[in-house]
C-alpha cells in the first residue's frame, strides 16, 4: 500500500507506525543536525521515545550548554559549516535531519544578517555528506522567511500557501539563506535521486527553547517580560512596534509531530510545506494570552524602533491537510500555558543560581 492510500484510509497514528514499519528501522542511525538546540532537542527526545536505539546528535556548542540532554543519545559537538565536520556527523547515516542554524527571533534575524547568511555552509556541506554515506533520506527545516515579503505589509495578511515564495523577495540574510536551501534539496533529488523533505517553519514555540539573552521569539519573550514585570513589582511590559502585527505560532509537540509525518510521506519528496499553526494572533493579542495566563494585568509600552519584521504571516494548511489529513492543532493558549510555566520556572531557577537553558 502506497503512502497516497494510507493518507485515505488510515488515522495519523496509524500512518505513523506504517511509515515507521516500512522506512524506519528501529536500529538505523538517526543524525539530527542541531541536536543541542530547542526543535534539535526535542526531535531527539521525540524518536527515543518511539524506540529508535541509534540517534546521534550534533550541535557546535559545548556539551553543558545543549537544551536538553537525552540518556543513551551520541552527543557530539561539530560545527557542522566545516565540510569534514559534516562527513563525521553523516557516517552510517540511514536519515539525516537538519535543524542547525545561527538563528533566532527578529531583533537576533535583522541584526545578524551575515551570520544567517552563513548557514548556507551548514546545508550545503551536510546534504553531500549525508548522499556520499547512502543516507536514505534527508530532512531540511526551512521558514516562513522564505516567502515574499511584498505578500506581508498588511496585518491582515492572507495565509502563505506554498507558491508565495515566487517570484522571490525573501526576508534579508535568513529567509534567503533559507530558499536558496530548499532549491539544494530539491535538486539533490531532481539530480541524484537523493530523497529529501522540506517544512518550512512558522514560529515555533514551547518548553526548552530560548526565552532569553536576544535570540528569543515573541511568545517565550514575552511569557519572560511578564514574569520580569511581576518580580519587579512594575507591571510594565515594552512591545516591539505598535502591537498590531500579526503571527502564527506552532507549540514544539506539533512541530515534531509534522517534522516526522513530512520525512515519511512519499508524495512530499522535494516539495517545500507549511508547517505551522493558523490561529492568527496579533502582538497586542499575545499579550492578552499572557495576561490571562499570569493573572495580571500589564502596563503596555510600545517600542516603534525596535526590530519589528514583516507587518502579518499566517500559515496557509491546505497543502498539509489535503496530503497527510492533520494539520498542527494546538491550541495556542494552551501551549502558552505551558510554556510559561516552564519559564518561570527557568526564571527562579536563574534567580537561585541554579543552571538554565538560556
Amino acid at each position: 500500500m502506497g503512502p497516497a492510500a494510507w493518507n485515505s484510509h488510515y488515522s495519523y497514528e496509524g500512518l505513523l507506525a506504517l511509515a515507521t514499519m516500512t522506512n524506519q528501522p528501529k536500529n538505523g542511525l538517526i543524525v539530527i543536525a542541531g541536536g543541542g538546540g530547542f526543535i534539535g532537542g526535542a526531535l531527539v527526545r521525540y524518536f527515543q521515545e518511539r524506540g529508535f536505539t541509534r540517534i546521534r546528535a550534533i550541535d557546535k556548542k559545548p556539551l553543558p550548554e545543549w537544551y536538553q540532554h537525552v540518556p543513551g543519545v551520541e552527543s557530539l559537538c561539530l560545527d557542522l559549516s566545516d565540510r569534514e565536520s559534516c562527513v563525521q556527523a553523516c557516517e552510517g547515516a540511514w536519515e539525516v535531519y537538519n535543524l542547525a542554524a545561527d538563528m533566532g527571533g527578529m531583533g537576533f534575524i535583522e541584526r545578524f544578517r551575515i551570520e544567517c547568511l552563513r548557514s548556507v555552509l551548514i546545508n550545503t556541506h551536510l546534504i553531500e555528506a549525508a548522499y556520499r554515506a547512502g543516507a536514505e533520506c534527508y530532512f531540511y527545516s526551512s521558514s516562513a522567511c522564505a516567502y515574499n515579503t511584498e505578500l506581508q505589509k498588511d496585518p491582515k495578511v492572507r495565509a502563505l500557501k506554498e507558491s508565495d515564495a515566487y517570484p522571490a523577495m525573501a526576508e534579508r540574510g535568513y529567509g534567503w539563506e533559507k530558499l536558496f536551501s530548499e532549491m539544494v534539496c530539491e535538486e539533490y533529488w531532481a539530480e541524484r535521486g537523493m530523497k529529501t523533505f522540506i517544512a518550512r517553519f512558522h514560529n515555533v514555540y514551547g518548553p526548552f527553547g530560548t526565552w532569553a539573552g536576544g535570540r528569543e521569539k515573541a511568545p517565550a519573550a514575552m511569557c519572560r517580560k511578564a514574569i520580569e514585570a511581576r518580580d519587579s513589582g512594575s507591571n510594565k511590559i515594552v512591545i516591539w512596534g505598535d502591537g498590531t502585527a500579526t503571527r502564527s505560532f506552532m507549540y514544539i509537540d506539533d512541530c515534531v509531530k509534522g517534522i516526522d509525518m513530512i520525512t515519511h510521506c512519499e508524495d512530499l519528496i522535494a516539495r517545500p510545506i507549511n508547517l505551522g499553526s493558523s490561529e492568527l494572533v496579533s502582538i497586542n493579542q499575545l499579550v492578552d494570552i499572557v495576561e490571562s495566563i499570569a493573572g495580571m494585568k500589564l502596563h503596555r509600552e510600545y517600542d516603534p524602533k525596535a526590530p519589528r519584521g514583516v507587518a502579518g504571516r499566517n500559515s496557509d494548511n491546505t497543502m498539509i491537510q489535503s496530503i497527510l489529513h492533520w494539520e498542527p492543532r494546538t491550541p495556542l493558549r494552551d501551549g502558552m500555558a505551558k510554556t510559561y510555566a516552564w519559564i518561570a520556572q527557568q526564571y527562579a531557577d536563574r534567580k537561585a543560581g541554579r543552571r538554565t537553558v538560556s
